[in-house]
C-alpha cells in the first residue's frame, strides 16, 4: 500500500474499475452490479473507482447505493471531472457505454465545472467528500487536436478546483485519469497532482508508461494507478482492445503470450494482472468486472505463483523490453 504526499488516502495493491457497471459493451443489471460490488468487498477490496461519464452517472450511483450503510473511513472512494450530467429525455449511450441514466454529457473542464462535478458527483453516490478526484480524458485520444486547448482550460480551471478543494479537505487527492502519457507529462510540469490513472498504457501489450512518465512520478513522489491491464479486454481472452475491436496483430501478439503462459503452467490473466503491479512507481491496479465470480478469481490469479522463466522467455521473443520491471 501507499500514502499520497499530501496525506491522502491509503491505496490497495488491487482495487476495483467501475466502468464495467455503467453499461460498458452491455446493458447490466442492477441486482447483479450490487452483488459484485458485495463480493469485492468481502474479498477484502477497498478501493472503488468510478466516473460521471460510466453510464451517464449509472456507475455512481450504483456504487452509492451500495456504499450508503458503509462506514466512509472504510473505503477508498475515486471519480472523475470534466463532463457535467444534464437532464435528457433519454439516456445518451455514447463510446463503449450501450446504455445509462436519463443524461447527456456536457463537456466543461472550467474551474465552475470541476466545482459541480464533484458536488454532483457526491449528490449521486451520498458521500460527505471523496479521496480522488482524477481530471477526465484530457488527452488526444478522446479530444482530438483540441485536447490541448482543453488542457490549457482545465489546468487554469479544473486543476485549480480541485487544488483548493483538496486544501479544504473535500477531497483528499487528485490528478488526471487518461488513456495517453503526453498530458500526465505536462501536468507534471504545470500543475501539483498528487496521482494518475494511467489506463491502457501499461500492461503485457504496451509497457510505454515506464518510459519516461514512471520515472518522473517516481521523482516527484506521484502515485500511479493502472486502469485496464487487460488492455481494456484482450488479455482476459475478450475481443476489445484501446476500447475498440482487436486489431489481427495484437490478438496474434495475445495468442503468443497465452501459449507461452500455458506451456509454464499460468493463466495469461494473472501474467496480466501481476506484470502491470510490478513496476516500483505502481501504487494500484484497477481490473473492471460485471460479474461476482470475476472478483474471487482476479484475487487468485493475482496471487499465483509465476516462475521467472516465464517473463525470461517474453523478454527473449521480443515480447517485453528487456528493460521491462517484473514480479520477483
Amino acid at each position: 500500500m501507499s500514502d499520497f504526499k499530501h496525506s491522502g488516502p491509503t491505496l490497495d495493491r488491487m482495487g476495483f474499475g467501475g466502468a464495467p457497471l455503467g453499461d460498458m459493451y452491455a446493458h447490466s443489471d442492477d441486482d447483479r452490479a450490487r452483488e459484485t460490488l458485495a463480493t469485492a468487498c468481502q474479498h477484502g477490496i477497498r478501493y472503488y473507482d468510478t466516473a460521471p461519464h460510466y453510464g451517464a452517472g449509472l456507475s455512481e450511483q450504483r456504487f452509492g447505493s451500495f456504499l450508503a450503510r458503509k462506514p466512509r473511513s472504510e473505503y477508498v472512494l475515486s471519480t472523475k471531472v470534466g463532463r457535467v450530467l444534464e437532464p435528457a429525455e433519454e439516456p445518451e449511450a455514447t463510446g463503449p457505454f450501450v446504455g445509462g441514466l436519463y443524461f447527456k454529457r456536457r463537456l466543461d473542464y472550467s474551474y465552475d465545472g470541476a466545482k459541480q462535478a464533484v458536488h454532483d458527483s457526491l449528490q449521486r453516490m451520498g458521500v460527505g467528500y471523496l479521496d480522488i478526484v482524477y481530471i477526465h480524458d484530457l488527452s488526444p485520444d478522446a479530444l482530438g487536436d483540441a485536447w490541448t486547448d482543453h488542457f490549457a482550460t482545465a489546468m487554469a480551471g479544473a486543476a485549480r478546483a480541485l487544488t483548493e478543494m483538496r486544501d479544504q479537505g473535500l477531497i483528499h487527492g487528485w490528478g488526471l485519469g487518461v488513456n495517453t502519457i503526453e498530458p500526465c507529462l505536462r501536468a507534471l510540469d504545470e500543475a501539483d497532482p498528487d496521482v494518475f490513472l494511467l489506463a491502457t498504457q501499461y500492461h503485457l501489450l504496451n509497457t510505454a508508461g515506464a518510459d519516461e512518465l514512471f520515472p518522473r512520478c517516481l521523482d516527484r513522489d506521484v502515485s500511479v494507478v493502472v486502469g485496464a491491464p487487460f488492455g481494456s479486454g484482450l488479455l482476459a481472452g475478450g475481443d476489445h482492445y484501446l476500447y475498440q475491436k482487436a486489431t489481427d496483430e495484437s490478438i496474434r501478439t495475445r495468442d503468443r503470450m497465452a501459449e507461452i503462459c500455458r506451456g509454464h503452467g499460468v493463466d495469461l490473466k494473472a501474467a496480466a494482472l501481476q506484470f502491470s503491479a510490478a513496476h516500483p512507481a505502481v501504487d494500484s491496479i484497477i481490473p473492471g468486472a460485471s460479474k461476482p465470480e470475476r472478483i474471487p478469481q482476479n484475487k487468485a490469479l493475482f496471487e499465483t505463483d509465476i516462475p521467472a522463466e516465464l517473463w525470461a522467455e517474453f523478454k527473449r521473443e521480443g515480447l517485453l523490453p528487456a528493460s521491462a520491471y517484473v514480479p520477483d
